[in-house]
């Protein structure tokens, strides 16, 4: 019994019938009981401890034997009668052998012998309170256990087999969903119920996995009812085994996945019957934020609306039998290609594709009080292995790129290669860091007027086990996708502030606004810029990040360190796709650094250097200072120079390297 079950230094929740003549003796026992139990009741005699636990619950009896009206031994005979399991103590003297060996066959737990001595009281009354609180928590596991049971049978499809698969349960949603009766299914396999489609590898593998290995079978298995409807299962398939790893029988569970399974199951089906496809997925394009502006109603019919006309968007030369719904505005259709290109031997499928989406675009759907243009993205491929994954990969890129059409033959191993690096490169990542590898290389900024290195900015740098350098370009986004992303950033803070104590110039470091959207990266760059050590030395260059969630945190940083550290604020590479003027404002920057892009185009983009006109025309109205990256020869300087741009940076003034 654990601590929990049973504390011996306090007593216990449970609920004693007490039965004693002598009320002496039961002031006595009753005091005694106190310690250890806290509900005891007492019966003057056998008769009415009987009429007492008939109307009550109790978790446990005590009983004299001698008793007036009824005795200890019929008491115990009467209880035993319905309740075999509560424990019943009796209290004895030594002489009173028949009557002993009476309450033994009558099924006690235990003796108290008179005179009643204390250890041995005790220990008796321990070992009945233990078994008391055992017999609760099993009824408590019990009542849980009968709800589960409850609960798994009416949501789930179950059945049970013996050793050689022959049905010996089925509950009431097995019969539901095929049409068989419990006559029908039990003594016979769930052959009865398989569809002739499955594949004989699939029972296979099943039979292989809980009877040889005997483990746990999970997958879905497509069956057919009694009237021949098909309908797709999500299986668990366990077997019950002994105490010596033997099996009893095998118990399943299954959730019916027909509404969502069964197109993209036919779908799956008739490609693996085809030598060579053409699989075209279709998705309706910013499909997912629909529920922002319509209810579920409006947005299913236009679901419904589209796809009963997808076929007549496509070009009439080239035609499909069945259009497959994959849900939430997805589409799919298959023919076989070597057919395709049979009969249309000119054919150029991106054209027609690229027909299809205009023709679709071009299209609206009309309902009762609205009228929605359809835009859609397409991914196609063609071949015979891979074909789902390819296009469904093919429209993930569509999505993230803002792509209409993506051909994706063999984006799968496109995929696994890109997920193989980014496991090598998380790898590095890992052994730089418990190594200390991942280091701050510091870049001189200088001031234009005089030429003169003005401060660094750190920048990150990994060295690999090979001791080459490794550009941030190479890991720092991969490492947004694991957990190394914030260790990078604290190994590069740590190291900023260190080299302040070896120069007199300042240091800029950048931050993102993810890191100072982490609290505790937040908290430690306030505590370092409140050491006077540090005070007016460092310049935060915040870039900013489309998945920037908290605005008003990046604010409150902002202000907090200004006003304690005399912190700097500089905008990186403004002129870049996250630029907003307004923001700007907001962040009330010190420093705006010119996009590099901008910069290094400066000589021959005429684009370029107008827009930079205009930042720095805006910056010295705001009082802003403005610094240009990525300046790479002397012609460029001058450039900036003649401009009005107040420093610079980049190889022409000096690489990063090691302070």
């Amino acid at each position: 019994m654990n601590q929990q079950t049973f504390d011996q230094n306090k007593p216990q929740d449970i609920k004693v019938l007490y039965a004693e003549d002598n009320l002496e003796v039961a002031k006595a026992m009753y005091n005694l009981l106190g310690n250890f139990i806290q509900h005891v009741k007492h019966a003057k005699n056998g008769k009415e401890a009987l009429e007492l636990y008939e109307k009550e619950h109790f978790d446990l009896i005590i009983t004299d034997i001698y008793m007036p009206e009824m005795s200890g031994i019929e008491l115990i005979n009467e209880v035993r009668k319905n309740n075999i399991d509560i424990p019943i103590l009796v209290i004895s003297a030594y002489s009173e052998r028949k009557e002993l060996f009476d309450a033994i066959h009558a099924g006690v737990d235990g003796f108290i012998v008179k005179p009643v001595e204390s250890d041995q009281f005790i220990l008796t009354l321990r070992m009945a309170i233990k078994k008391t609180l055992i017999q609760k928590e099993n009824k408590k596991n019990i009542a849980i256990l009968n709800q589960y049971k409850e609960i798994t049978n009416k949501s789930a499809i179950i059945s049970k087999t013996d050793p050689s698969g022959i049905i010996t349960f089925v509950n009431e949603n097995f019969c539901n969903i095929s049409e068989y009766t419990i006559e029908e299914l039990i003594g016979n396999s769930h052959n009865v119920v398989r569809h002739p489609d499955t594949p004989t590898t699939l029972f296979q593998d099943l039979w292989e996995t809980i009877k040889i290995q005997k483990k746990p079978w999970e997958g879905i298995i497509k069956n057919q009812s009694k009237s021949g409807k098909p309908y797709y299962v999500k299986t668990i398939i366990k077997p019950l085994l002994d105490q010596n790893g033997n099996v009893l029988e095998y118990m399943a569970l299954r959730n019916d996945i027909s509404s969502i399974m069964s197109e993209k199951k036919q779908l799956l089906t008739s490609l693996e019957s085809m030598d060579s496809a053409l699989l075209i997925i279709i998705q309706i394009e910013n499909f997912d934020i629909l529920d922002k502006f319509y209810d579920a109603l409006t947005i299913e019919k236009i679901e419904n609306i589209y796809g009963e006309r997808l076929l007549s968007y496509m070009p009439e030369y080239i035609l499909f039998d069945k259009i497959y719904k994959l849900g939430d505005g997805r589409f799919a259709l298959i023919e076989d290609y070597e057919k395709i290109i049979h009969t249309h031997e000119d054919i150029n499928i991106n054209d027609i594709l690229d027909k299809f989406i205009k023709n679709t675009k071009n299209s609206t759907i009309k309902l009762e009080n609205i009228e929605y243009d359809i835009s859609i993205m397409v991914s196609y491929c063609y071949g015979k292995t891979n074909l789902y994954e390819n296009a469904r990969y093919g429209i993930e890129k569509a999505i993230d790129e803002n792509k209409s059409l993506v051909f994706a033959n063999n984006f799968v191993d496109e995929v696994h290669k890109t997920a193989q690096h980014n496991i090598e490169t998380i790898q590095m990542v890992k052994k730089a860091l418990d190594n200390y590898k991942i280091v701050s290389f510091f870049q001189p900024i200088i001031d234009n007027k005089t030429k003169k290195v003005i401060k660094y900015e750190s920048l990150v740098r990994l060295i690999n086990e090979k001791d080459e350098i490794v550009s941030p370009l190479f890991f720092l986004d991969i490492s947004k996708k694991g957990t190394y992303y914030t260790k990078i950033t604290k190994r590069v803070i740590e190291s900023s502030f260190e080299i302040l104590h070896h120069i007199k110039d300042n240091v800029s470091i950048n931050l993102s606004v993810l890191d100072i959207e982490n609290e505790a990266i937040r908290n430690k760059l306030i505590e370092l810029v409140s050491n006077p050590i540090y005070k007016g030395r460092v310049t935060f260059e915040l870039l900013e990040d489309e998945n920037m969630k908290d605005f008003q945190s990046i604010k409150d940083f902002i202000k907090v360190v200004k006003e304690i550290g005399n912190v700097k604020i500089a905008i990186d590479d403004f002129g870049s796709g996250y630029s907003n003027f307004e923001r700007l404002l907001e962040y009330t920057p010190d420093i705006l650094k010119i996009d590099g892009s901008l910069i290094k185009n400066i000589e021959t983009d005429l684009f370029s250097k107008n827009l930079v006109e205009t930042i720095v025309t805006f910056a010295k109205k705001q009082n802003i200072q403005t610094i240009a990256e990525f300046v790479e020869n002397e012609n460029i300087y001058n450039i900036l120079k003649e401009m009005g741009i107040d420093y610079s940076q980049g190889f022409y003034f000096g690489k990063p390297q090691r302070l």
